[in-house]
């Protein structure tokens, strides 16, 4: 099985008053998701099992950003936070919808699985995941679509859970055979390529001390996000789980991933 982690700013346009869609990654990602999938043609079965995660992007991040999910607060004002809990499940629900009307009108039999539906957390973490309906429908020849959503907490109230926290949830507990993350760029780096010239890319990465200076680094974009992405896959390399983080902007990179072709990306493993 293989898990596709594709990043909520390949998937939608950042930095709009409105959420929106970003339609010509999203219609060129399900068409290499689609070439893939039916590679080959003899049998025109689907590769032994696809499950696909997408980030919320800039349908999920203001309204949590606004509402201040996942924060501590007083009782007095609990109804303004599930009024905030529904805000963003409903956006992340209207990004999801649009992805798998994509993905259906490619061919691709997918079925949405809302995480806020059938997980819950202890303090920001996953604690309770019934993984059988997702075994279910994979058996059945179907492509499982989860999201990063909110989810009711034991500690918190109501918790953000990342595509990341699902995605590596899934692969530990399905025993996946590797990981695919589309984000928008090619992997680690030195430094953040977009701002810096300079910036030197890393093929593999096999231990937290292989990135261990990027976490001194005042970039947000990169300790942020690129350093908890390699923590929780670096997680799964553990278990003989491999990952690579590839930039999904590049038209064919998803479909030869998937395929396990070459791609200009970094790879996460244990030597």
């Amino acid at each position: 099985m293989i898990i596709l982690k594709i990043g909520g700013s390949i998937l939608t346009e950042k930095d709009l008053a409105e959420p929106k869609v970003d339609y010509e990654n999203l219609n060129r990602i399900a068409e290499e998701i689609r070439e893939s999938l039916y590679a080959e043609e003899i049998s025109n079965d689907l590769i032994d099992g696809l499950v696909i995660v997408h980030g919320a992007g800039s349908f999920g991040h203001p309204p949590a950003k606004k509402y201040k999910i996942g924060e501590p607060f007083e009782m007095k004002d609990y109804l303004e936070k599930r009024i905030g809990f529904a805000e963003v499940q409903n956006e992340v629900k209207k990004l999801n919808s649009i992805i798998c009307e994509s993905l259906i009108d490619h061919g691709i039999p997918v079925i949405a699985i809302p995480p806020s539906s059938f997980i819950t957390s202890h303090n920001k973490r996953i604690y309770d995941f019934d993984l059988n309906l997702i075994k279910t429908y994979l058996r059945e020849g179907f492509v499982p679509v989860l999201f990063g959503d909110v989810v009711i907490d034991d500690e918190v109230k109501i918790a953000v859970i990342s595509g990341d926290q699902v995605l590596q949830y899934i692969a530990k507990f399905l025993k996946s055979d590797r990981i695919v993350l589309g984000t928008d760029v090619a992997g680690v780096y030195t430094k953040n390529p977009k701002t810096h010239d300079d910036a030197v890319h890393i093929d593999e990465v096999n231990s937290i001390e292989d990135i261990k200076f990027l976490e001194s680094t005042t970039n947000v974009d990169v300790t942020g996000g690129m350093v908890g992405k390699v923590k929780e896959l670096l997680d799964l390399a553990d278990y003989g789980i491999s990952s690579e983080i590839i930039n999904a902007n590049e038209e064919g990179a998803i479909a030869k991933a998937l395929q396990g072709m070459k791609v200009n990306g970094t790879k996460i493993c244990r030597k």
